[in-house]
C-alpha cells in the first residue's frame, strides 16, 4: 500500500510531511515519533517535519521508510482527557487592542469576552518561540488578521488574537497579534520539571479575571 502523504525534502536532513489540520498533523507525528525512525518530528499547522540523521540514511531511505509507517493510515490521537482553565484579564493596560478589536467587529466588550470564554478551544501547535501556544476553536465573530505594524515588545502571558486562533505568549519578546488581555498562569516555569505546561492538543477553557483579581 503507498502512503497517500506528500513528503518534500527540505535540505540534507529535513523532510516535510503535509497535513489536512493541525489534529492529523499531531496523529502523524506521534506516528512517526513511535516508529523511531527521525531524530526529531516537529508537527505544524498543516504539516510536519522530520529531522534525520543524514550520515546514516540518505533521504529516498528516509522517505522510503516514512512512508511504510504511515501506508496503512494515521490512527487518530485520543482526546486529551486534560481540560487546563486559562484565566484571562482582558483589556485596558492587559488587553491594549480589546477596544479596537471590539470597534472593527461590531462587539461590545462584554460580548467579545463572552464570545471568547464561551467556547472549549483546543491547542494547535506551539512555536514561533518556546512555549508560544497557538490554539484553535476561535468563533468566527472574533477572527481578525494580523497587526499591520507588529509590537517590538509583548509582555509574557500576554494572550492574542489573529488568524482565527489565539495565541499566548509563554514569553516576553516581539509579536503582531492583536492583544486582548493577559493571563496570570505561568506558560513558563524555569525551575519546573516541565517548563512549558502546554502541550499540542490539550483541551483549553478560557475564563475572565477581574484587573483586582490580578496577583499582586
Amino acid at each position: 500500500m503507498v502512503s497517500r502523504y506528500v513528503l518534500i525534502r527540505g535540505g540534507d536532513e529535513l523532510l516535510s510531511i503535509g497535513a489536512a489540520d493541525p489534529a492529523e498533523a499531531q496523529a502523524i507525528a506521534e506516528q512517526l515519533r513511535a516508529a523511531g525512525i527521525c531524530l526529531e518530528v516537529v508537527a505544524g499547522i498543516d504539516s510536519v517535519v522530520v529531522r534525520f540523521d543524514a550520515v546514516a540514511y540518505d533521504a529516498d531511505e528516509v522517505s522510503r521508510l516514512v512512508e511504510d509507517a504511515l501506508a496503512d493510515g494515521v490512527r487518530p490521537l485520543a482526546a486529551s482527557g486534560k481540560l487546563l482553565e486559562i484565566p484571562i484579564v482582558y483589556g485596558g493596560k492587559f488587553g491594549p487592542d480589546l477596544e479596537h478589536a471590539c470597534e472593527t467587529l461590531g462587539l461590545t466588550a462584554d460580548e467579545f469576552i463572552a464570545l471568547h470564554t464561551g467556547g472549549e478551544h483546543r491547542v494547535d501547535m506551539i512555536g514561533f518561540t518556546p512555549g508560544f501556544a497557538y490554539i484553535g476553536g476561535l468563533d468566527e465573530r472574533l477572527h481578525l488578521p494580523r497587526r499591520t505594524e507588529p509590537r517590538q515588545h509583548v509582555p509574557a502571558g500576554s494572550v492574542g488574537i489573529a488568524d482565527g486562533r489565539t495565541g499566548l505568549y509563554s514569553l516576553a519578546g516581539p509579536g503582531g497579534w492583536t492583544l486582548v488581555g493577559r493571563t496570570p498562569f505561568k506558560l513558563f516555569d524555569a525551575a519546573a520539571d516541565d517548563p512549558f505546561p502546554i502541550r499540542a492538543g490539550m483541551r483549553i477553557r478560557f475564563r475572565a479575571l477581574s484587573a483586582e483579581e490580578w496577583p499582586a
